[in-house]
């Protein structure tokens, strides 16, 4: 990308931090992984594919939505994300029934933790972002009876971002 383009890119999201990232990144011919990368610094912290790792964690959590977004549809899955394990060359999610598969987390490169607006309330996801810069699938933190971000999701979110990706040193 031209350091022309990756200025637009980073001020359109300035701009518009809540904009669809699939829609974006087919707008302007890039992958998600770069809009990502040009949401504001305060908004999103990316770091090594470490899927087995966050997948465990965020099994804990409760109920979330998983979203899995398309150039066909959006598939939404709301729930509890199963525990899963290795084998086989696959992820395995370990349950009969609801939400269940076997994901390539070889193709993992990166998690990326996003806090941003959208839709006028704050939201928060775990993106998981393959080889090619495409998402793989997103993970938001559950809402509570009030819209608002459940909090002890959110502390573990953050937990998680922090052990995955360390802040920067300032």
């Amino acid at each position: 990308m031209l350091a022309t383009e990756l200025a637009e890119l980073k001020a359109h999201m300035a701009a518009n931090p809540g904009a669809v990232i699939e829609d974006v990144a087919r707008e302007r011919n890039v992958t998600p992984r770069a809009v990502l990368e040009a949401l504001p610094d305060t908004m999103v912290r990316i770091g090594a594919g470490e899927f087995a790792a966050a997948m465990q964690d965020i099994a804990e959590w409760g109920e979330v939505t998983l979203i899995v977004h398309t150039d066909d549809g959006i598939f939404e899955f709301t729930g509890a994300i199963p525990v899963g394990e290795v084998g086989r060359g696959y992820f395995n999610l370990m349950q009969p029934k609801g939400l269940h598969g076997h994901l390539r987390h070889e193709r993992c490169a990166a998690i990326a933790f996003v806090e941003r607006p959208f839709m006028g309330k704050v939201s928060a996801f775990v993106a998981f972002i393959n080889l090619d810069g495409g998402l793989m699938f997103k993970v938001f933190v559950g809402r509570d009876e009030t819209r608002a971000l459940r909090s002890d999701q959110l502390q573990r979110f953050h937990a998680l971002a922090d052990r995955l990706v360390p802040k920067a040193a300032g």
